[in-house]
């Protein structure tokens, strides 16, 4: 276990590096128990933060989120160089790499879409990008009389954001990330976990919580959890919320905001609510597992359930 990993290398894409792919979240991790490991850039690919998980029955497999794969041989080399050359690889890129399937990747999930919000642009033309039904929420929450609050994320496993989250994570049947990995993030990056709240009088309404990591032209955020109550979602407190949010950011340099995954059919109403904030979408690169010294022998495999990947 480590508490400072290494800062990542300095990229020069025009994206910052997500979440998962930042000296922040090793940090988190590290606190947690777990031993994350960086893999050193090179003059043309960034480092990458590496993932280790042992499953049922003993098998150990890496694990790399939301990193730039534009060299896979140059990847597989560099988990040699760490001792990984011959674990197994489960693979979801920043975006579609090259052809990953020719050296035996095989899909196990179809790309996915996330919202990400430039925050470069001034107010005005911030506001101008609002969807016309956002902005007129936001018009009708900013006449409410709502107090709005930020602070750092306090060091409270019954937070109640914390316990809202987790009831609805358990009524809607998804996962997001424990209590614990939330917390340890806020005491390893202090000022990183902004706490956004809203009240009526002195009852809370609606919260987000805001990671942020990176620094410069790399310096980026995470809607990270969020909850309206039944009063909050009648006064559009979420819109307030959110614009705070934006305009706080990009006052402090934030140049990204990510919104997370967009679900048309099981969230419909929460993609709205994100790309109404006149976020883009983008096509992630899937999901994919390569075992490197089968890499030849899944080649045909692979080529079979490349259509997976171009849905």
């Amino acid at each position: 276990m480590f508490d400072r990993p290494p800062e990542p290398a300095a990229t020069t894409t025009a994206r910052p590096a997500a979440l998962q792919q930042s000296a922040e979240f090793a940090r988190a991790l590290g606190a947690c128990g777990q031993t994350p490991l960086w893999l050193a850039g090179t003059l043309h690919s960034p480092d990458v933060l590496v993932l280790r998980r042992r499953f049922a029955g003993g098998l150990h497999a890496a694990m790399i989120n939301r990193a730039p794969v534009d060299d896979l041989p140059g990847l597989i080399a560099r988990l040699r160089a760490t001792g990984l050359g011959r674990t197994p690889l489960i693979l979801t890129p920043e975006t579609a790499p090259p052809d990953l399937a020719h050296h035996g990747a095989v899909p196990l999930m179809s790309p996915a879409h996330v919202a990400l919000l430039d925050l470069t642009p001034d107010p005005q033309q911030r506001r101008a990008a609002l969807h016309q039904k956002w902005r007129n929420r936001l018009n009708h929450a900013a006449a409410q009389g709502l107090r709005l609050t930020r602070q750092n994320m306090p060091d409270d496993p019954d937070h109640w954001l914390l316990a809202a989250d987790s009831a609805q994570q358990a009524a809607r049947g998804y996962r997001s990330w424990p209590v614990p990995l939330t917390l340890a993030y806020a005491r390893q990056n202090k000022g990183r976990a902004k706490l956004f709240q809203a009240f009526e009088g002195r009852e809370p309404v609606a919260a987000m919580l805001i990671l942020t990591h990176g620094s410069g032209a790399n310096s980026a955020a995470s809607y990270h959890i969020a909850h309206s109550t039944a009063r909050g979602r009648h006064l559009s407190a979420h819109n307030l919320l959110m614009w705070e949010a934006m305009s706080w950011l990009a006052a402090k340099g934030v140049r990204q905001l990510d919104l997370g995954l967009i679900n048309t059919e099981d969230a419909a109403g929460l993609a709205r609510f994100k790309l109404g904030t006149g976020a883009s979408l983008h096509r992630l690169g899937g999901t994919w597992a390569l075992w490197p010294p089968l890499g030849r022998l899944l080649r045909p495999l692979a080529a079979l359930d490349r259509r997976l990947m171009q849905a």
